[in-house]
């Protein structure tokens, strides 16, 4: 099997309006969908949760507030799974909790 990374990208969101009770059901939707890729023996490791500031380095020492502040989506977070093929991991995306709020899963194989 070779190992694949799922990015999570979202629409920039502001969790601090989110109540308790709302953020308890998305951690739930979350451990919910990476138990079932664990129950079938295919989960690697857990990234971890991004916080939204950060810097962007350029080529010629460009600097700029970031991340990507050109594109919608911001990258949340990732795991990396295990498939046999890149279609297979795509499957294992179904389900994803970003997917749910308008965001995406981006599929990419680790070299090795």
């Amino acid at each position: 099997m070779k190992e694949f990374a799922l990015l999570f990208r979202q629409p920039s969101y502001d969790y601090s309006k989110t109540s308790k009770e709302e953020m308890q059901a998305l951690q739930k939707k979350w451990q919910n969908w990476t138990a079932s890729i664990a129950a079938q023996g295919k989960f690697v490791s857990n990234g971890v949760r991004l916080v939204a500031d950060g810097k962007v380095l350029k080529a010629g020492g460009v600097i700029t507030d970031g991340p990507f502040v050109e594109i919608r989506e911001m990258l949340g977070s990732f795991i990396i799974v295990k498939a046999d093929s890149l279609e297979d991991a795509t499957t294992l995306a179904h389900g994803c909790p970003a997917l749910d709020a308008g965001g995406s899963v981006e599929i990419r194989p680790i070299f090795g």
